[in-house]
C-alpha cells in the first residue's frame, strides 16, 4: 500500500455548495461592473466564456449587455462551468489585492500551505478537499478579525478570499498533520 498522501481536486465549480445565490450574484456584479480594471487578459478569458456560456435578452452578443444584465445572465454558467467559476473568482481577486496579501500572510501565520499573492489559480485543476478541522470560517473570521482589527471586509468577502487564496473548499476536515499537498483530479464535474 502507498503511504504517499495524495490530492483530490474538485472542480471549482463545487464552490456553489458553499455559497448563497445572492453572493453569487454580487461576485459577478463585482466583476462585470469592474470589467474596465481587469487586465486585458482577463477580459479576453471572460468574453470568450461569457460569448459561450451566457445569453442575455435582446442582446445577439452577450458581452456587449450591461454589466447587471450580463451578471445576472451568467449565473447559470456559474454554477456549471469550472472555467467561468476559475476567471470570474481570479478576477474578483484581482479587484482585491491588499485582502489577498493579508489572507495570504494570515494563512501562512495559521501554518497553511499556500501560492504566492501573485499567482493565478485559475490554471489550477480545482480545489483541494481537505481543510484543517481546527480552520471553520467562524474561528478563520474571529482570528482575522484579532490580526487585523481595524480591517472591514464582510465574513462573505473574507470567507471567499481564503477559499481562493487556499485553493481549498471545507469538504474533508481533517487534522493539522493531514492537509499537506497530495495529487490525484476527481472526475469532471
Amino acid at each position: 500500500m502507498n503511504n504517499e498522501k495524495q490530492a483530490h481536486f474538485i472542480p471549482f465549480h463545487a464552490i456553489n455548495e458553499f455559497m448563497l445565490p445572492e453572493y453569487r450574484l454580487k461576485l459577478l456584479q463585482e466583476v462585470f461592473g469592474n470589467f474596465d480594471r481587469l487586465s486585458d487578459q482577463r477580459q479576453s478569458a471572460i468574453n470568450r466564456l461569457v460569448k459561450k456560456h451566457v445569453k442575455v435578452a435582446g442582446f445577439r452578443n452577450s458581452v456587449l449587455a450591461p454589466a447587471t444584465l450580463k451578471s445576472r445572465a451568467a449565473v447559470s454558467a456559474f454554477e456549471r462551468s469550472p472555467e467561468m467559476v476559475a476567471q470570474i473568482c481570479q478576477a474578483w481577486f484581482e479587484l482585491h489585492t491588499d485582502l489577498a496579501a493579508r489572507v495570504v500572510d494570515f494563512l501562512k501565520t495559521r501554518g497553511w500551505e499556500v501560492l504566492p499573492v501573485e499567482a493565478d489559480r485559475s490554471v489550477l485543476p480545482g480545489f483541494l478537499t481537505r481543510w484543517p478541522e481546527k480552520d471553520n470560517f467562524v474561528a478563520l473570521d474571529d482570528a482575522f478579525a484579532q490580526t487585523y482589527p481595524e480591517d472591514t471586509t464582510h465574513e462573505y468577502d473574507l470567507n471567499m478570499m481564503i477559499v481562493w487564496v487556499s485553493g481549498r473548499l471545507p469538504v474533508e476536515l481533517v487534522g493539522e498533520d493531514d492537509t499537506k499537498p497530495e495529487v490525484s483530479i476527481e472526475g469532471e464535474g
